[in-house]
């Protein structure tokens, strides 16, 4: 049986762990080539966890190939939007026009609003919604001129729809994150590409499995066990779990990305437990 994503393509950011892995392997799984990209780097102002590696990114290639599918990777920041503009040159030229875009790199620091440090700021609202853009940017074009639709999906979070402490930054380009999918919703519809966002709540992956999130979460413990630090997360969530995992937030991704959900567009899409809810 034909996956659901059979013979399209689909340029995904942050792809080389987390989400963005996760997302890249289950559209192969649907029958997708992958553009991979990662900044495969640091960041100075992200001291709280490492950020990928070029090696994490070959895995990613690696688990698509191992699907029977082709991709192309590139180690590119989303910042600079000429390498990003050469990486769809690069990827219409070997695997064919863009289908789905997955714009999801992203990072977070963890202080209060206050405290944030000007080049703080600016990097993660430089990544996290400027890096948005700038994926987008690089990709509308040509799909407007293949003439045949597609669908965009940029990872928004639960705190692209309300305030969460000591992440003011990531709240803030999160939110700016919807606004831009909503303008774009309206500017491509005419060209039968839909725009959406997911916001998920807390996923398993490196961004919050790490000492300094912990501690935020149980601020009393010096060191909190895995067992105090799921209950607390828990307490986000409707459903009382403490995060979900990246394959729950790919699921969606898929939907997003097929014909399944063809009229659906300008929505925030949440995967959220119920985070939201509360």
């Amino acid at each position: 049986m034909a996956g659901r994503l059979a013979g399209k393509v689909a340029f995904v950011t942050g792809a080389a762990r987390g989400q963005g892995r996760s997302h890249c392997v289950r559209m192969a799984e649907e029958g997708a080539s992958i553009i991979a990209t990662d900044i495969c780097a640091p960041i100075d102002t992200v001291e709280a966890y490492p950020l990928a590696s070029p090696e994490d990114l070959e895995q990613t290639a690696a688990e698509v190939e191992r699907l029977g599918q082709r991709v192309l990777t590139r180690s590119v920041d989303v910042r600079d939007l000429e390498a990003m503009q050469s990486v769809v040159r690069d990827g219409v030229a070997e695997l064919g026009p863009i289908d789905v875009v997955v714009a999801n790199a992203a990072i977070a620091v963890w202080s209060a609003a206050w405290d944030v440090t000007a080049a703080q700021w600016r990097d993660v609202i430089d990544v996290n919604l400027t890096g948005v853009w700038n994926t987008a940017r690089s990709a509308i074009p040509s799909m407007i001129e293949a003439g045949s639709g597609g669908s965009i999906i940029f990872t928004g979070s639960a705190a692209a729809a309300k305030g969460f402490a000591n992440v003011g930054p990531y709240v803030a380009a999160k939110h700016g994150v919807i606004g831009l999918m909503r303008n774009l919703a309206v500017e491509l519809g005419p060209h039968r590409i839909r725009v959406n966002t997911i916001n998920p709540t807390n996923v398993d992956t490196p961004l919050i499995q790490h000492p300094t999130m912990w501690n935020l979460f149980v601020p009393d413990v010096d060191d909190p066990s895995q067992d105090q630090i799921a209950t607390a997360m828990a307490g986000m969530n409707t459903i009382p779990v403490p995060w979900i995992d990246p394959v729950d937030v790919s699921n969606a991704v898929v939907f997003l990305a097929s014909d399944e959900s063809r009229y659906v567009t300008g929505a925030a899409f949440p995967v959220d437990a119920g985070a939201t809810a509360k």
